[in-house]
C-alpha cells in the first residue's frame, strides 16, 4: 500500500510539472510552488479577517446606535418612573429590536437588573456584561456569553435632565449572526483564491520546465552524493565535530561546534588560544592533545559534554578529533523531572493530610498547611460564612469569611484570620467565585482591580515583597463554597500556568473534604438541634431539691440520651436518666417518645418499679410495631427511676439496665448504693425491684448515662473510681460546680457518646412545715379535724385558706370513713402550695361525677376540684393517699370563694 502511494505521488508530481522532485528544478517547484500557495491561502485569510473585522465593526457601530436612540427616545424617563417599567418598556425594546435589526435591547437599572428582554423569564435577573463605565457615562462596547449565547452588545447610560445616570440600554447581536455575514462573503472569497493558485501554479511550473532544461548537466552524480554525505556527518548530527592541528590549530568545525562555542564565521585557520570566546579550561584541554572521556565543560551558559581522541591512530595526519555533546537541556529535564516528582509528592501528601476530620475549619487549616512553604509562600483560605454553619453558599463573594492564614513568617500584612471580607466583584476572588475558574495574577504591583478592594492594604502587601497570587475556587458537586489564595513573595519566582494547574488540582482535593464537613455539620446541628428540642429546656424550681445538669452531645451523630426533674405531689421530686441504644435520629425520636412516657406514667404517681414496668411495655410494642418497617432498627433502651420525699427523706429507685446513682454524703464521701439492677427496657419477661434509701439532708444524688465514665481506652471500674475522685471531699460544692468539675475530670475532649449528668442537692421539710393526725373512723371525728386545721392554719398565718381547707378536708374524710378502711390518716404540708392528704387502708378510687339537681349526693369531689388547685390519689402498699393542693393568696389580695347556687340543693 504505501509502495502504491509513492508512485502514485511521484507520477501525479511528473503528470504536473514534467520533473523529478529530487532534481534541483523539482526542488524549486516545489519551493515556488508552496511560496505561491502561501501568499494566496494568507491574502484569502487576510480578506476572511478584513471582512470579519468590518462586519463586527458594523455590529458594534449598530449597537451602538440602537442603545443611544433607544436611551434618547421620548418616554424612556417616564417609563423608568413609573411602578412597573418592564410593562411599558418590554413592547417598545422588542418592536425597536425587530425595527432595527439587532437581536437584542435590555432596559436595566443602575444595579444592574433588567427591565426587559427578549427572553421574558430573564427580566428581573442581573445583566451579564459590565455595567460600571456605562454608569460612569460612557459607551461601553463587550462581547459576553449571554442568555442567547455569544453576543456583541453595546451598553449605554440613560440621563436624566440632570445628567445622572439613571438607567442604562444595552443592544447587540449574536456573534453566530455575525459570521453568517462573513460566511456570505467566503464563496467569493475563496473562489478568487483558487483562481490565482491556478494561474500562479501554472506559470511556476513553466519557469521549473525552462530550469530544469537549462541545469540538467551541472551537477554530476557523484559530486552530489559526495557533498551529501558530507553535508550530513558534519553539518546534522546533533553533537559539536571539531578537528585541531597538531599547532593548536583548528582546522574544522561543524554547525553544531560554532553554535555551542559560539565561534566567529572565519574560526577555522585560527589558533585555540587566540579564541577569546572559549572557556580557559576548554583551551586547556584542546591545546594539551590528551585523550578525555565525558569530561564537563561550561561554555557560556551552556554545560558540555567533551570527548577528544588523537587523529594519527590509523596513520593519519597528526592532531584531535573533539566531540561537544549538549548537557544543558538534559540537565533542564531532569530539573523538570525533580519538579514534577515534588510536585507529585505534593499532591500525594495533600491526599493524605487533607480531610482528616468532618470539621470545615481544621480541612481549611490543613490545606493551607500543606502547601506553605513547598508550593507558595502564603496561603490564606476565605470560605462563604453560611458553609461554616453548614448552610449554602451565598451566590457571590460578600460575607466570605476568612478561616486560615499560613505563612512563612507572621508578620504579613495579609487579613488576619477571623475576618469578615466583602470582595469587590473587580477583584480576582470575586471573578473566580463567580465564574468558578481560577485567577492568575503574575504582577501584583500592576493589577488595579486588586488594589480597588483595600488600597493602603494592598500597597502595604506589595512592599512587603508579595508579587504573585493564584486565586483558585473551592468547588465541589457544582458549587463553589470560598476561594483558597496563594502568595509568593521575593524568594520565588512568580506562579505561571502550569502551576496554576496544580493550585486547581490542590484545591480539588480540599473541596470535597471541605463539602462534606459542611454537609456533616447542617445534619450534626439539624440533629442535635432535634435532640435538643426533646430535652426539657430548664428544670422546674422545687424545694426538694437543688439541680444542676449538664447535656454534651456526642462528636458525631446524635443519641437517646435525656434527663428530666418531675414534681409529684405531696413534695415529693422524680428524677430521670435514660439512654436509647444506638445513634441517629432514630435514638433521638425514640428518646423523645420515652421522655413523654415518663411524664405521663408520672402522672399516674406510680412507684418505680410499676413506672418501669410500663416504660417496659411501651419499648416492646414500638419493636412490634416497627418490626415489618425496619426490622434493623430495634429499640433498645436504659433507665433510672428516683423519688425523692423531702418530709420523710427517703429515696425509692428503681432502674432497668442502667449505671447505678452515685451519693455525695455531708461528709464528703462518696458511696454507689446497692440497686437492684433491672434489665434494660424492651426485653419483657422479668420484675424490676424498687429499693428505698434514707437519705441526710444535703447529700447529692449523682444519676448519669454510660458515656460519662465508659470509653474504649479505659475499663469501667477506672471510670467509676474516676468519677468518685471528681465527687469526694466536696459536699458543699454547689450542683452545677459538681457538674462542671465531673465534665472536665472525666471529658478532657469532645466524648464519641452522648453523656446526661443530673447532680441534685437534697433539702428536708422541716418539721414545722408538716402537721398529721390519725382520725377514728367516726362521723363525729370529722368536726374536730377542722377545728385542729384551722389552729394549724392560723399558726402557718394561712388563715385565708381556712374555708376552702375546712370543705375539702370535710369531703375527704368523710370519703374515707365513709367508704375506706382503717387506717385513717390526716397530714398537712405547707410549702410553696399548701398540701392536704388524707389516706385511708382501702385501695378503692373515688371519682369525679356531675350531680344532677335532684340528686342528694355525689358533689363531693366536684367541690374538691373547684376549690383545689390540682387533686388525685396515689396508691400505697398500706392503701392509697388522696391529696389536693391550694395555693396560699397573695400578701395584698383575699382569694373570695363563689359557690353556686345550685350546688347544694334546698
Amino acid at each position: 500500500m504505501a509502495d502504491r502511494f509513492a508512485r502514485f505521488r511521484r507520477f501525479s508530481w511528473r503528470s504536473l510539472a514534467g520533473k523529478s522532485p529530487r532534481s534541483v528544478a523539482g526542488q524549486v517547484f516545489v519551493l515556488q510552488v508552496t511560496l505561491v500557495a502561501l501568499l494566496v491561502v494568507g491574502a484569502v485569510f487576510a480578506l476572511v479577517l478584513q471582512s470579519q473585522r468590518d462586519t463586527s465593526t458594523e455590529a458594534k457601530r449598530r449597537s451602538v446606535a440602537v442603545a443611544q436612540t433607544f436611551a434618547h427616545s421620548p418616554g424612556v424617563l417616564e417609563a423608568l418612573k413609573t411602578q412597573k417599567p418592564s410593562k411599558v418598556l418590554q413592547p417598545l425594546t422588542e418592536a425597536g429590536r425587530k425595527s432595527a435589526g439587532v437581536d437584542f435591547i435590555v432596559v436595566m437599572d443602575t444595579k444592574g437588573i433588567r427591565y426587559t428582554h427578549p427572553l421574558p423569564d430573564r427580566i428581573g435577573k442581573r445583566f451579564v456584561g459590565e455595567i460600571q463605565p456605562s454608569l460612569e457615562g460612557k459607551v461601553y462596547t463587550e462581547s459576553v456569553h449571554g442568555p442567547l449565547g455569544h453576543e456583541v452588545q453595546a451598553t449605554v447610560p440613560i440621563e436624566n435632565a440632570d445628567g445622572k445616570v439613571v438607567a442604562l440600554v444595552s443592544a447587540g447581536m449574536k456573534v453566530k449572526n455575525v459570521t453568517s455575514e462573513v460566511n456570505r462573503q467566503l464563496p467569493i472569497i475563496l473562489a478568487a483564491g483558487t483562481g490565482a493558485l491556478v494561474l500562479s501554479t501554472g506559470g511556476t511550473a513553466l519557469v521549473g520546465r525552462r530550469l530544469q532544461r537549462q541545469t540538467h548537466s551541472l551537477a554530476p552524480h557523484e559530486m552530489t552524493r559526495m557533498y551529501e554525505h558530507h553535508d550530513t556527518v558534519l553539518h546534522s548530527v546533533r553533537e559539536g565535530v571539531l578537528i585541531v592541528g597538531e599547532d593548536g590549530r583548528l582546522l574544522l568545525a561543524n554547525d553544531e561546534a560554532r553554535r555551542l562555542l559560539e565561534l566567529a564565521p572565519d574560526a577555522e585557520g585560527w589558533h585555540v588560544w587566540e579564541l577569546s570566546d572559549l572557556e580557559p579550561d576548554m583551551v586547556d584541554l584542546l591545546v594539551s592533545g590528551r585523550e578525555a572521556t565525558d569530561e564537563v565543560h561550561f561554555a557560556g551558559e551552556r554545560l558540555l559534554a567533551v570527548n577528544q581522541r588523537p587523529t594519527d591512530r590509523d596513520g593519519g595526519p597528526r592532531g584531535t578529533v573533539v566531540t561537544l555533546r549538549d548537557s544543558t537541556e538534559l540537565q533542564a529535564v531532569s530539573g523538570r523531572a525533580e519538579l514534577a516528582r515534588e510536585r507529585l509528592k505534593l499532591l500525594y501528601d495533600a491526599g493524605l493530610s487533607i480531610g482528616s476530620s468532618l470539621d470545615v475549619l481544621q480541612t481549611a487549616d490543613e490545606l493551607a498547611q500543606v502547601a506553605v512553604p513547598r508550593f507558595a509562600d502564603f496561603v490564606t483560605v476565605d470560605l462563604a460564612d453560611a458553609v461554616i454553619h453548614g448552610e449554602e453558599p451565598a451566590p457571590t463573594a460578600t460575607d466570605m469569611r476568612r478561616v486560615a492564614v499560613c505563612g512563612i513568617r507572621e508578620d504579613h500584612p495579609l487579613y488576619e484570620k477571623g475576618r469578615l471580607i466583602d470582595f469587590l466583584p473587580s477583584t480576582p476572588q470575586a471573578r473566580g467565585y463567580g465564574t468558578g475558574r481560577s485567577e492568575l495574577v503574575t504582577d501584583l504591583s500592576d493589577a488595579p482591580d486588586w488594589h480597588a478592594q483595600d488600597p493602603e492594604r494592598a500597597r502595604g502587601i506589595v512592599a512587603y515583597g508579595i508579587h504573585s497570587l493564584i486565586a483558585a475556587p473551592i468547588r465541589a458537586r457544582g458549587v463553589v463554597l470560598g476561594m483558597a489564595n496563594f502568595w509568593r513573595s521575593k524568594r520565588h519566582d512568580p506562579f505561571d500556568e502550569e502551576e496554576l494547574s496544580l493550585a486547581e488540582e490542590l484545591v480539588a482535593r480540599a473541596a470535597v473534604s471541605i463539602d462534606n464537613a459542611r454537609r456533616y455539620t447542617r445534619e450534626h446541628a439539624l440533629a442535635v438541634t432535634l435532640q435538643r428540642s426533646l430535652l426539657p429546656r430548664a428544670l422546674p424550681e422545687v424545694s426538694a431539691l437543688q439541680v444542676g445538669y449538664r447535656y454534651i452531645p456526642a462528636q458525631s451523630g446524635v443519641s437517646g440520651d435525656w434527663f428530666d426533674v418531675i414534681p409529684l405531689p405531696g413534695n415529693r421530686v422524680a428524677l430521670a436518666v435514660g439512654d436509647v441504644v444506638g445513634h441517629g435520629l432514630h435514638a433521638a425520636a425514640t428518646m423523645g417518645r420515652l421522655r413523654t412516657a415518663v411524664h405521663n406514667f408520672s402522672t399516674l404517681d406510680l412507684p418505680p418499679d410499676e413506672l418501669l414496668s410500663h416504660l417496659d411495655d411501651l419499648v416492646g410494642r414500638i419493636d412490634q410495631d416497627e418490626a415489618c418497617a425496619e426490622a434493623s432498627e430495634v429499640v433498645g433502651a436504659t433507665c433510672l427511676y428516683a423519688i425523692y420525699d423531702p418530709v420523710s427523706r427517703r429515696c425509692a429507685m428503681a432502674r432497668a439496665g442502667h449505671l447505678a446513682p452515685a451519693l455525695v454524703h455531708p461528709d464528703g464521701s462518696v458511696t454507689f448504693p446497692d440497686l437492684p439492677g433491672g434489665p434494660p427496657l424492651g426485653l419483657g419477661g422479668m420484675p424490676f425491684q424498687t429499693a428505698e434509701v434514707d437519705i441526710a439532708e444535703g447529700t447529692q444524688l449523682v444519676l448519669y448515662t454510660d458515656g460519662l465514665i465508659e470509653d474504649r481506652t479505659r475499663d469501667l471500674d477506672v471510670g467509676m473510681e474516676l468519677l468518685r475522685r471528681a465527687l469526694a471531699g466536696h459536699p458543699d460544692r454547689p450542683p452545677d460546680e459538681s457538674c462542671r468539675a465531673v465534665v472536665e475530670e472525666l471529658l478532657p475532649g469532645r466524648p464519641k457518646d452522648d453523656v446526661a449528668l443530673l447532680i441534685a442537692r437534697t433539702r428536708a421539710l422541716p418539721s414545722d412545715q408538716v402537721a398529721d393526725w390519725d382520725v377514728p373512723r367516726d362521723p363525729a371525728a370529722v368536726s374536730g379535724m377542722r377545728s385542729a386545721v384551722s389552729e394549724k392554719l392560723a399558726e402557718w398565718d394561712l388563715s385565708e385558706l381556712d374555708f376552702g381547707m375546712e370543705l375539702i378536708l370535710s369531703e375527704l374524710i368523710t370519703n374515707a370513713i365513709r367508704y375506706g378502711s382503717e387506717p385513717i390518716h390526716v397530714r398537712l404540708i405547707k410549702d410553696r402550695t399548701l398540701t392536704c392528704e388524707v389516706s385511708d387502708g382501702s385501695s378503692t378510687s373515688p371519682h369525679l361525677r356531675y350531680a344532677a339537681t335532684t340528686d342528694e349526693g355525689g358533689r363531693g369531689l366536684f367541690l374538691v376540684s373547684q376549690m383545689a388547685e390540682r387533686w388525685g390519689t396515689r396508691y400505697t402498699p398500706q392503701g392509697k393517699v388522696i391529696w389536693a393542693e391550694l395555693a396560699p393568696p397573695d400578701a395584698d389580695e383575699v382569694a373570695l370563694l363563689e359557690i353556686p347556687d345550685d350546688l347544694f340543693p334546698d
